[in-house]
């Protein structure tokens, strides 16, 4: 039997840490969904559309071809019931996440108990980043190279211009 896994959030923006669990579940699972929230709704809390963060995953992603990008809205349970998947995969980093997703994981499990919740611990390197971190540190301008893919701080710096006359992203990677 093929095991088919969906590892969801929103990736926004997606960023080292993500990339790392998606290469790893791939190599552990037949199939893996990246599963990009799509909240149906345009959100403050949100810097990129779901389009925008679909298409910056895939044109992140240089890795296994057992992975498949696809948005989702609703219980992530019933999007892994939809597709088949028999796994969801998570990440934790801190302390401060085990709670959040031990909960979540309960949840999902009184919802969808035939569903496992596999969680991946970050590498260390990783720990840090969140993409709360990662905007915050690109809204003042603060080089984030080393936490996203080119393209995507990239993508940053634009919106942060945008909305700003006086912004300035790290001589690095301005045009």
């Amino acid at each position: 039997m093929k095991v088919r896994a969906i590892y969801p959030g929103t990736f926004d923006p997606v960023h080292f840490g993500h990339l790392n669990i998606m290469d790893r579940a791939a190599a552990i699972f037949d199939e893996l969904i990246v599963a990009v929230f799509d909240h149906g709704v345009a959100s403050k809390a949100l810097l990129f559309s779901v389009e925008e963060r679909v298409e910056m995953i895939r044109a992140t992603l240089d890795g296994p071809d057992n992975i498949e990008i696809r948005r989702y809205s609703g219980l992530t349970v019933d999007f892994a019931r939809s597709i088949d998947a028999q796994v969801i995969v998570r990440g934790l980093r801190v302390f401060s996440d085990f709670e959040f997703e031990f909960r979540m994981a309960l949840a999902n499990q009184r919802l969808a108990p035939e569903i496992e919740v596999v969680t991946f611990m970050t590498r260390e390197e990783h720990t840090f980043l969140s993409g709360t971190t990662v905007r915050e540190i690109a809204s003042f301008g603060g080089d984030v190279s080393s936490m996203v893919p080119g393209l995507v701080a990239r993508a940053l710096y634009e919106r942060f211009s945008q909305d700003d006359p006086d912004y300035k992203a790290p001589v690095s990677l301005r045009d």
